[in-house]
């Protein structure tokens, strides 16, 4: 089945990893915390080629360069009882934003999320994200104010799982 959305985006490819990787770097830049950003090329790769890939991704092109990402993994709602996709990453570099390919990329996901049966399309986004918020918001999105998000890393993920 051919989406409107497959002129610019498509699923990502092997030979796209370099690019993906980059963008990756850009938005840790962009969200002020690119010394956090460890992702390698070879990282990126076994994730989603490797013999069990849990994380998927589609890209934006414009005249054959990657200028978008969106990378996502499956989420479980025990409450709906089906799977859902959870959006990790997803970035438009500057130039080509207000192209619409950041609404393409969210659309090919929630074409996924459709064909599949899937119940939600989830992400985070940076409090002091207004440009972004904006954009979600006028998509339909709605921010789940209610709910505070927890992480354990590092010595204390380490300690616990000792």
């Amino acid at each position: 089945m051919t989406q409107w959305w497959t002129n610019r985006v498509r699923r990502v490819e092997p030979g796209d990893v370099e690019a993906v990787v980059g963008l990756v770097r850009e938005l840790a830049e962009y969200e002020k915390a690119l010394d956090q950003c460890l992702l390698t090329p070879e990282q990126l790769r076994t994730a989603l080629f490797g013999e069990a890939p849990a994380l998927f991704g589609h890209v934006a092109e414009v005249d054959g360069a990657v200028v978008g990402c969106a990378l996502w993994f499956l989420n479980f709602s025990t409450w709906e009882g089906v799977h859902g996709i959870y959006l990790e990453d997803l970035y438009v570099q500057p130039a080509h934003r207000g192209s619409g390919l950041g609404r393409e990329l969210l659309a090919a996901l929630a074409a996924t999320c459709v064909e599949r049966g899937y119940a939600r399309l989830e992400w985070s986004v940076l409090d002091w994200n207004e440009p972004s918020i904006g954009f979600y918001r006028s998509i339909g999105a709605v921010s789940m104010d209610e709910w505070t998000t927890f992480r354990l890393t590092g010595q204390p993920l380490a300690s616990l799982g000792a």
